[in-house]
């Protein structure tokens, strides 16, 4: 049981799927705890000490400057059913976020995320941890779409502010973000400061409080085949920007095609990732004008492209190829 001195100034709603049919975002209704962490023994143990007799899913994200490889991961948010937890990696420093490497590479917490791969590249190279198990809400949304039939362009992502307005999952306006999104403009370094302001820890715990209930909405609406590709595509998204040069042989293992999807003649084939080597100083050969176009290669294989960018890894590009057999993860930077 996590242990705390006094009780929590910071309160909030976790909503939740009701059989009742009350309102789930009912914020008068069964407030719940926000506990700043700054030790690991204000954790709870079932979370610091993964156990098949205690699976568990969480609402999980982290804040910090410039979060990726080179920047500096600030906050780690951790959404239960009784309680947020903001996980300050300022304070706590690399022992505190090392005594959750075990919960967050283990297979028995599922981390339910939106969008894990600046998240999981921060963790990483900051701290040695393979994020694994998430439940990526983007990747979600982009399957149930194609499994409900709607057609998207392949890099066309949904937001996490587009997520919660959508009434399938929560129909709610998320503003106070773009109050928080403008603070960042003016001041990057704005999750760094501590003690942390009252609009930090509100805005740190809206980012993870409405996940378990998405999570659970969406996840009643996939089907088998979904849920494969919903665990493939968050294990390739987790490593996408964690190129090693072992070719991600510690990390675990894709997910493998369940036994029920392995029918003759319609079993999906496996998703796989790959890696471009590019000679440096010729990455323009493969994307700019004297070779083949970004655009060109997302028409033809049905593609989602991430870029690098600012943040880096530099001149590499992420190619998912999302055709129902294989998706591939392509890799393609400049060494």
């Amino acid at each position: 049981m996590a242990s705390f001195n006094h009780p929590p100034p910071h309160r909030t709603h976790v909503p939740l799927p009701s059989d009742s049919g009350g309102n789930p975002f009912d914020d008068e209704a069964s407030p719940v705890p926000i506990h700043i962490v700054t030790n690991a023994s204000q954790l709870p143990a079932e979370f610091l000490n993964p156990s098949p007799e205690k699976q568990l899913v969480v609402g999980f994200d982290c804040e910090g400057v410039d979060l990726c490889r080179n920047g500096t991961l600030c906050i780690m948010q951790l959404a239960f059913q009784d309680a947020i937890y903001l996980v300050d990696a300022i304070e706590g420093g690399e022992v505190l976020i090392n005594a959750c490497k075990p919960a967050l590479e283990s297979s028995y917490i599922q981390k339910v995320i939106h969008d894990c791969k600046r998240d999981s590249e921060a963790l990483y190279f900051q701290f040695g941890i393979k994020l694994n198990n998430v439940m990526d809400t983007q990747i979600a949304y982009s399957l149930l779409e194609e499994q409900e039939g709607r057609t998207r362009l392949p890099d066309d992502n949904i937001s996490f502010v587009g997520l919660l307005a959508d009434p399938r999952y929560c129909g709610i306006s998320y503003q106070e973000k773009e109050e928080v999104r403008l603070l960042l403009r003016q001041d990057p370094k704005f999750w760094k400061y501590r003690p942390l302001s009252e609009l930090m820890v509100r805005a740190a715990a809206d980012d993870v409080r409405f996940l378990l209930y998405i999570y659970h909405m969406m996840m009643k609406k996939l089907n088998e085949r979904s849920l494969w590709h919903l665990a493939v595509r968050g294990a390739l998204y987790c490593r996408c920007f964690c190129i090693n040069d072992n070719n991600y042989a510690d990390w675990p293992s894709i997910p493998p095609i369940p036994d029920n999807l392995m029918v003759e003649g319609d079993a999906p084939e496996e998703e796989i990732v790959s890696i471009l080597d590019v000679p440096q100083g010729k990455m323009g050969r493969v994307i700019g004008r004297k070779g083949v176009s970004i655009l060109s290669i997302k028409e033809s294989c049905n593609a989602e492209i991430h870029f690098g960018g600012a943040k880096g890894p530099p001149d590499k590009v992420n190619l998912f190829d999302l055709k129902e057999s294989p998706c591939h993860l392509v890799s393609i930077f400049d060494n």
